[in-house]
């Protein structure tokens, strides 16, 4: 590992849960993400609050706060994520519900996470946002586009089936995993597709 690279994996990273569906997304992120000894501070908005108790149960909830150094009041504009001179070495959004996108590519900060989503774009650090949302009209298609030109990932929550996953947890752990691996983490054991024997 280089210098860089070193510097990067001591920064904790920043993870926003919004109120789209695929809680356990975030949850199996988390839980990734502490096997990787990496640091891990959330943000969460009040609908995910809502959807993680409705996907998750409330012991679901509590671990998935557990599972973070610290979480941040989504209405707190004076916390660190809302500084561009904060120190960070990446900010996912998992889920990412459309109405989020929508405030940041076009700029409105109405909370914590847009701001802070908001402050990744103007200094050009990883910004990823895991989308959750089926159809898409064109105006998710039109921020899709702006958000990627703006400088973040769109990092879809589509399951790949070449794994063949025997059931839903394999399903989300082989999509966390990808996520993780396109962060820079090591994960081991992910299926890595061969070619067609």
């Amino acid at each position: 590992m280089n210098s860089r690279a070193l510097q990067e994996s001591k920064k904790p990273l920043l993870v926003a849960v919004t109120g789209a569906s695929g809680a356990v997304y975030a949850l199996k992120f988390l839980e990734l993400m502490r096997e990787q000894g990496q640091e891990v501070h959330m943000v969460m908005s009040e609908a995910a609050v809502q959807v993680c108790s409705l996907e998750l149960g409330e012991d679901g909830l509590q671990r998935l706060l557990r599972l973070s150094a610290r979480t941040y009041d989504v209405s707190r504009f004076d916390s660190s994520p809302a500084s561009g001179s904060s120190r960070w070495r990446a900010m996912v959004i998992i889920p990412c519900s459309m109405g989020t996108l929508g405030a940041v590519v076009h700029g409105i900060s109405l909370n914590l996470i847009h701001r802070a989503a908001d402050c990744f774009l103007k200094e050009q650090r990883p910004l990823v946002a895991v989308v959750r949302e089926t159809p898409l009209n064109p105006i998710h298609l039109r921020n899709l586009l702006k958000f990627s030109q703006a400088g973040g990932v769109v990092f879809p929550a589509m399951p790949a089936f070449y794994s063949r996953p025997s059931d839903l947890d394999e399903m989300v752990s082989f999509f966390v995993g990808r996520l993780a691996e396109f962060l820079g983490f090591e994960v081991k054991g992910l299926p890595v597709w061969q070619g067609i024997d």
